[in-house]
């Protein structure tokens, strides 16, 4: 006659599949919940007929940073479709490891070539939102509609917004609760005055970053010259130039993190 299995073997089981089932939660990667929205310009050519559009170390670096830690990233667009890359961007010193690496990338390619249009956007879909350069962010973002509302949504859900380089420009026309603009009164870096001077680009650029910033009120800091610089003010992040973009994704990822 077989012998039925005691309580305590029963119960010993039990709570080894119990503990089992924690260690295996604990292993899933609660980044791969979170959703980044990257937007990125639809402007490439400015009146000179010079080439423009984004300063592709500005997405490379944060798009291979938050894939990486299993964050989902979509890109989105003022006109949707492909997103003009500033030629310069790719060339000599300026195209970095990440460059690089997307440049031999079609998966990654694509994502660029085939933007979402920000009207079709909703930012209660998205965790984050990020902003990277380039002087086309310049021309087409500070009087977007669209642009504007979802930064406002973002940061008024408490959600990070990010902006590297010359991406602050997006938030010219952004305003608070309170009707004022948003960045009075906050703490934020830009391309500086200095930089665009240095890279002879002050006619590529409807106006001077760092004086708008100024204007609208902002605590502007900057860092050295082409040297990394971030900072945060809340749920506000932004980095003053090309060699920043790591910064300001790294700040995102911490936030999303806790």
């Amino acid at each position: 006659m077989k012998s039925k299995p005691s309580y305590a073997i029963i119960l010993l089981l039990l709570l080894s599949i119990q503990v089992f089932a924690q260690k295996a939660t604990k292993n899933i990667n609660p980044m791969k919940n979170k959703k980044v929205l990257i937007v990125v310009t639809s402007f490439g050519e400015v009146g000179n007929g010079a080439k423009t559009g984004i300063w592709l170390e500005e997405f490379t670096t944060p798009y291979y940073l938050l894939t990486a830690k299993g964050f989902k990233v979509t890109v989105a667009s003022p006109a949707g479709g492909k997103a003009p890359i500033d030629p310069k961007s790719t060339i000599g010193d300026y195209a970095t490891a990440s460059v690089k690496r997307f440049l031999t990338d079609p998966a990654a390619q694509q994502i660029l070539n085939k933007t979402l249009n920000l009207k079709t956007i909703q930012a209660k879909d998205y965790d984050a939102i990020f902003y990277p350069g380039g002087h086309g962010p310049m021309w087409d973002l500070p009087q977007n509609s669209y642009s504007i509302s979802l930064i406002e949504s973002f940061f008024n859900e408490g959600k990070p917004i990010a902006f590297v380089c010359h991406a602050p420009a997006a938030l010219k026309n952004v305003k608070g609760k309170d009707g004022e603009y948003l960045i009075k009164g906050k703490i934020i870096a830009g391309f500086t005055n200095s930089e665009e001077e240095a890279g002879q680009s002050t006619n590529l650029v409807p106006f001077s970053l760092e004086n708008m910033l100024k204007d609208r009120g902002a605590k502007y800091v900057k860092g050295k010259d082409w040297e990394p610089f971030a900072v945060q003010d809340g749920n506000l992040i932004t980095g003053q130039n090309p060699a920043s973009a790591d910064l300001v994704a790294k700040k995102i990822i911490t936030i999303l993190s806790k």
